[in-house]
């Protein structure tokens, strides 16, 4: 690239952007567009300029420039409360809603395997016997047995605290491990399907189906449907990796993965929650229909959350991505 050349042609430009910098405040409505317009691209002719023309003046000079008008065009700070309203009321949302289509399609393969598998192991008993042995399988699905005894087993703060702990190293893994290509996310879904499959396959083949899935119902809903989220996020951050969709692969990856990274900030709390009414509400001694009756509340609060607070977002333009000003510059690209 031709320095000299560069510089003559938004020389002029850097001069206005400088000008109106230093008026501070007392900037028109097309003036204030107009800074931030100056502002985005002479961020990109300094990106330009370090990888391609290193000239030490010139960085020096539109770097100080870059630094003023960020500071001009960003303001104050805002308090950590509202980023905090902001994150949870707009940019969850938005990153729930925008990877609806790949969670959705998640749960439903996830419900079909378990239902195959649970009335596989349910209605044929060699397959029983290749778990364990009858007098064994009796000990888990008899009446205070391995299965009912589960939620129970210690105080219900700590187990809290432990499914808590459990739920959120497996959303974690579906969201991290997604990057290899898909595969580590397939492999921790079968391996839940499969567990849960036969859990619901032997209660039932002892008669005791229903008030098992009245057992998993107040909490799973929510607690599957966080992993579900995870799972899906984690597939799409893997499908990014081996189609960027024309963009560079670089630049396809840091979007998507700064959108999983807000989908697992914000899962944090969900498994929270479904955690608190996996140690309360499941072993209590509310009847059954009044468990279930909770965790069908929490799961329509949650989809009653992506699918309206996420689809507001969603059309005002809000993409689960960071804040323009928090994620760097980045150099234009062709398709």
């Amino acid at each position: 690239m031709d320095l000299d050349v560069f510089v003559a042609a938004h020389n002029a430009e850097w001069d206005r952007l400088a000008e109106l910098v230093s008026r501070g405040a007392r900037l028109r409505g097309a003036e204030a567009d107009e800074i931030v317009r100056l502002y985005q691209r002479t961020a990109t002719h300094l990106s330009i300029l370090r990888s391609t023309a290193p000239d030490p003046a010139l960085l020096a000079r539109l770097s100080a420039l870059v630094a003023k008008a960020r500071a001009a065009v960003t303001g104050t700070h805002n308090p950590a409360w509202r980023e905090v309203g902001s994150f949870f009321s707009r940019r969850f949302p938005a990153a729930l809603y925008s990877s609806r289509a790949w969670w959705g399609a998640t749960a439903a393969v996830f419900v079909l395997v378990t239902g195959v598998l649970s009335a596989w192991v349910a209605g044929d008993e060699r397959v029983r016997a290749t778990i364990a042995a009858p007098g064994e399988i009796r000990a888990m699905t008899q009446p205070g047995g391995a299965y009912e005894s589960y939620y129970s087993s210690g105080p219900a703060s700590s187990f809290a605290a432990q499914v808590w702990t459990n739920n959120a190293q497996v959303a974690a893994a579906c969201l991290l491990l997604g990057v290899l290509l898909c595969v580590p996310v397939v492999l921790i879904l079968w391996l839940n399907a499969l567990n849960l499959g036969v859990g619901i396959g032997l209660m039932a083949s002892a008669g005791r189906g229903e008030f098992f899935l009245g057992l998993l119902a107040p909490h799973g809903l929510l607690e599957l449907t966080a992993v579900f989220v995870a799972a899906g996020a984690g597939l799409r951050l893997g499908w990014t990796v081996i189609d960027p969709g024309g963009r560079p692969r670089s630049v396809a990856l840091a979007e998507a993965g700064r959108a999983v990274g807000a989908i697992a900030l914000g899962l944090v709390c969900v498994l929270l929650i479904s955690g608190v009414i996996e140690a309360f509400v499941t072993p209590s001694g509310l009847p059954t229909w009044a468990r279930v009756g909770i965790g069908c509340l929490a799961e329509a609060a949650f989809l009653a959350y992506v699918f309206v607070l996420g689809r507001r977002a969603a059309a005002e333009g809000e993409t689960g991505d960071v804040d323009a000003r928090h994620a760097g510059d980045t150099l234009p690209s062709t398709g």
